[in-house]
């Protein structure tokens, strides 16, 4: 912040969230008639919506307005596991990066004279202004791009929320600013990823610095989607490295990683060009695999690492939405039911949120337990992808179409469905 005026219109946006209910008494999951099939107390879109941008407020409020006062460091828990004793180095990119990369899509409509869009309109001023602490070296708040591996994770998701808000997150950002942000994402190269979904980090960072006009690396941006191509398993599942996990990393990084980054560069060759079309496939069947593990109140499997990710886990599935992509038989209607229950169910539980509203560790309330070696407070906010269909305006079928049921929902009231089908596996 260079100037009394720009310290002025910072307040006068952070002022404007002062408006916003963004910390609204929970709400009790609704389960849009699950076990009758009746859908007479289910919300209807537009209600759904506001709930959406509620919590898109509750999450980005506390992390947003302090960082863009760069008092970040000074004023966000850091809470994580007992053997964890370097999470305060991390905590803060995490956050910011995570975040702006489930809101992106929804900042990126931008502000407009409609209520939403006056509160669209500060948060991503507010997110400018972050950015812009985040990576100028001489602020309190400088995020740590280097030091030790996580930077590395962090770097991508930060260089995501920007490919996926073009305009609102890096074009309107000052010069100086951007070539912040471009000398802080080249510092994370020295970090090698392992084996595993790492690989596509330093690819999501590549493809970002070309979006950007800076040299790549093309070595560290081809070797994740090259390593991905290899670690297809079938049925629209890749391994997380050689080794199939069943956990939720297919969607918290993986299918969304490599599908944004073929996005860019598979018009470079041939080969790229096939194995778009491949991803492109698979990711359709994870999302209707996705829909179909959502119980009608929002609850699902628990299995493997990093649950305390919430409905983060369901990445796939929203962005399916989002980007019009969902399989034929989830109409968006059935998505936005099922995400909204999910939603409800992980963010609502008493004890989520700590008396000043930043998350907690947990999966359904404060379940400290649920956490691990590598989480901690800012880890939590990747609960935001779930929200990418935000990003979807107002008059979309996603928000306009009355509530459906899910296929879960279907199948156990009785409804005739299509049997469901694996895809065919080729690399």
């Amino acid at each position: 912040m260079k100037t009394r005026r720009d310290f002025l219109k910072l307040s006068g946006a952070a002022g404007l969230l002062g408006t916003v209910n963004v910390h609204a008494a929970p709400k009790p999951p609704v389960s849009a008639g699950a076990g009758s099939g009746s859908f007479a107390d289910a919300p209807d879109g537009p209600a759904d919506r506001a709930y959406w941008r509620d919590v898109a407020g509750r999450l980005a409020s506390p992390l947003l307005t302090a960082l863009a006062e760069r008092k970040l460091k000074a004023t966000m828990p850091v809470v994580g596991h007992p053997s964890s004793k370097d999470r305060a180095q991390y905590v803060h990119l995490e956050g910011c990066g995570r975040l702006l990369a489930g809101i992106a899509p929804w900042l990126e409509l931008g502000g407009d004279d409609t209520p939403e869009g006056r509160e669209r309109g500060p948060f991503a001023s507010l997110a400018r202004a972050g950015i812009d602490a985040g990576t100028d070296p001489k602020s309190p708040d400088f995020f740590n791009f280097s030091k030790g591996a996580q930077p590395l994770v962090d770097a991508a998701f930060l260089a995501q929320a920007m490919l996926r808000a073009p305009r609102e997150l890096w074009e309107k950002l000052e010069p100086r600013v951007q070539q912040n942000v471009i000398a802080a994402m080249i510092s994370s190269r020295p970090i090698r990823p392992g084996e595993n979904n790492w690989k596509l980090f330093a690819t999501t960072v590549e493809v970002f610095l070309h979006r950007a006009g800076a040299k790549r690396d093309d070595r560290r941006l081809f070797e994740g989607i090259a390593k991905h191509r290899e670690w297809y398993v079938g049925d629209g599942m890749y391994g997380d490295g050689p080794e199939f996990h069943w956990d939720y990393y297919n969607s918290f990084v993986i299918q969304p990683m490599l599908l944004e980054a073929l996005d860019v560069v598979a018009g470079e060759s041939a080969g790229w060009k096939a194995l778009h079309v491949k991803v492109r496939e698979r990711f359709i069947r994870y999302a209707a695999i996705q829909e179909r593990l959502i119980s009608p109140d929002g609850s699902y499997p628990i299995i493997g690492r990093s649950i305390a990710y919430r409905c983060g886990a369901f990445q796939v599935l929203a962005l399916a939405a989002l980007r019009k992509m969902l399989p034929r038989e989830v109409s968006p209607a059935m998505a936005r039911v099922a995400l909204t229950s999910v939603i409800r169910r992980t963010l609502e539980a008493p004890g989520t949120w700590d008396e000043k509203g930043w998350l907690r560790i947990g999966l359904a309330g404060h379940q400290p337990g649920l956490g691990e070696t590598y989480i901690s407070t800012g880890s939590l906010y990747l609960a935001s992808f779930a929200l990418l269909p935000l990003g979807l305006g107002a008059n979309e079928a996603f928000w306009t179409a009355p509530a459906e049921k899910t296929t879960w929902q279907k199948a156990w009231s009785g409804d005739n469905l299509r049997a469901d089908h694996a895809i065919k596996s080729t690399k």
